[in-house]
């Protein structure tokens, strides 16, 4: 169980969770965990009637949006919602998902998912006493800044949800986090996955030598610098970057084409590299990055993205493991899964239900998460156990240190 020690303020409602039928499976785990943390916790007041319905077998709250046979929809609760502190969690980008529009079968896309969390929103009528979406993929991020006679359509959804009654939007490694701007009244938390990138790279690969000699970690393109530095700095490795050289003269598929990938940093003679981005779609920008990084004599490539959708299916990355260009590629569970994906020797999920369970459990107690954001301490802790040992442990506790 996680330290609660500040976790002593009255909630500021009754829980409630919501998890739309596109984030199910991530709702009810981190159900699973606070339920569990909350009947094992030790709280002097749990007794008193601030804490009624503190304890619970699940706090998930049943909703449905059920459709007509023209594809319209309606969003419906099956319970009151009143005064209760909500987070409703949903995947707009989860593509397994289909309904009937006139007897076809059509697949849900965002756009669909976006206007189902609206829908459960306005059922819940302004009845709650605080709502959180937790949307892992921000809708529309990849369309976050105008060029020319374009829409803006993240900020538009921002300030709609604000409009309807949202009050904090949680997200994880945004596009552009600067997107919020355009609501800078409201809570917005822009999370990064380093933490859990960094435990299950470690965790199931026993033979890395972390240091600058032997390991580098590469931004496939100048948008990822940050997040490659921050990466490179807690193992104190060096850092190269990639950035792309595009066809401004043509658009395909609402993009300018990549023409090359130009390396800019030191040697990747003998190294292990790193490739970190925010998410893999096709997949094929990354692949062209590792096949330069190992026509460079690169050891081994390891590819973590916060988001893997995959669009262009598995085989290319399947035959990608096979010629010895990929090593690993790790992605978090904050988005759907492919059921073939946990087949593949190549892959591995990095699990953020704890970290979401964790976060609405402080924020529930309307607790300080600034500790959370910042996960430096736990990272160092976790990157001395695997120099120690060679390994980590599920729930490594770095030793307490006397003060004099």
């Amino acid at each position: 169980m996680p330290d609660s020690s500040n976790l002593i303020n009255v909630p500021v409602g009754k829980l409630g969770i919501i998890p739309l039928q596109s984030s199910m499976q991530l709702g009810e785990k981190v159900d699973r965990y606070i339920a569990r943390w909350r009947n094992e916790r030790h709280n002097e007041h749990k007794d008193s009637i601030t804490f009624a319905g503190y304890e619970k077998d699940s706090y998930i709250l049943k909703s449905a949006c059920p459709r007509f046979g023209s594809g319209e929809a309606k969003g419906t609760l099956s319970e009151s919602v009143r005064g209760t502190d909500l987070y409703l969690l949903v995947d707009v980008v989860n593509h397994s998902i289909k309904y009937k529009i006139c007897g076809q079968e059509n697949m849900m896309s965002p756009d669909d998912h976006y206007a189902d969390l609206k829908r459960i929103i306005a059922a819940i009528g302004g009845k709650s006493n605080h709502i959180t979406v937790i949307m892992p993929f921000l809708y529309e991020s990849r369309q976050h800044k105008r060029s020319g006679r374009e829409s803006l359509d993240c900020a538009l959804a921002l300030q709609e949800l604000v409009s309807i009654g949202v009050d904090n939007i949680i997200t994880f490694d945004a596009h552009d986090p600067r997107v919020q701007n355009a609501i800078p009244r409201n809570g917005f938390e822009n999370i990064m996955p380093t933490y859990q990138f960094i435990k299950t790279l470690l965790k199931t690969t026993p033979d890395l030598t972390l240091d600058n000699d032997h390991m580098m970690v590469i931004s496939p393109d100048e948008g990822a610098m940050n997040r490659a530095i921050y990466f490179a700095n807690h193992l104190g490795v060096d850092v190269g970057m990639f950035y792309k050289r595009r066809d401004y003269s043509t658009i395909i598929d609402g993009k300018n084409p990549i023409v090359a990938h130009e390396f800019l940093g030191d040697s990747v003679d003998g190294k292990d590299v790193i490739i970190m981005d925010d998410m893999i779609a096709s997949g094929e920008s990354m692949l062209d990055v590792a096949r330069q990084l190992k026509s460079r004599n690169a050891r081994r490539v390891y590819c973590l993205a916060t988001f893997g959708l995959f669009t262009a299916g598995l085989e290319i990355f399947d035959k990608a493991y096979e010629e010895g260009t990929i090593e690993k590629i790790i992605t978090t569970n904050l988005t759907y899964q492919l059921p073939e994906l946990f087949d593949k020797p190549w892959y591995e999920s990095a699990d953020m239900s704890k970290y979401i369970a964790i976060l609405i459990d402080h924020l529930n107690h309307n607790a300080s998460i600034s500790k959370l954001l910042d996960q430096s301490e736990r990272i160092q802790a976790r990157i001395q156990e695997y120099k120690e040992h060679g390994t980590i442990s599920d729930n490594y506790q770095p030793p307490k240190v006397d003060e004099q």
